[in-house]
């Protein structure tokens, strides 16, 4: 048995909600790829996506998300935990968790580009 009260399964929706919140109101950087996100499943719609080639979309743009989440939490929690003292190893998780979310992005760029340019270049073409 946990010393922490059991908090129950509706209230577990809260807290993620309040996180989400959170990460949305503190990170700029979670807000540029929700927009972008919001952007370019327009495009997919307007462009007349297949229901697979959206899931792909979707996926792509949740792990980007995720991502930066992940790494937002890695920050604060590094930095309660140091007291915001300048630490080499600090920095490095950090740095490290920054990389992951710039790779993520990198792909879900490459992804993004193999998906629109054909219908790009054949409206251009017509």
């Amino acid at each position: 048995m946990s010393k922490f009260k059991s908090q129950g399964f509706f209230n577990t929706f809260k807290n993620a909600r309040k996180g989400l919140r959170l990460v949305l109101k503190s990170e700029v950087n979670i807000r540029v790829h929700f927009c972008a996100a919001l952007l370019i499943l327009l495009a997919a719609i307007l462009l007349e996506f297949s229901a697979t080639k959206i899931c792909v979309l979707l996926l792509t743009i949740s792990a980007v998300i995720c991502a930066e989440m992940v790494n937002s939490a890695i920050e604060f929690s590094l930095d309660a935990v140091f007291h915001n003292k300048y630490s080499k190893l600090v920095g490095m998780a950090k740095d490290i968790a920054a990389g992951a979310v710039m790779f993520t992005t990198f792909i879900a760029v490459a992804i993004g580009l193999l998906l629109f340019l054909p219908p790009i270049f054949d409206l251009l073409i017509k």
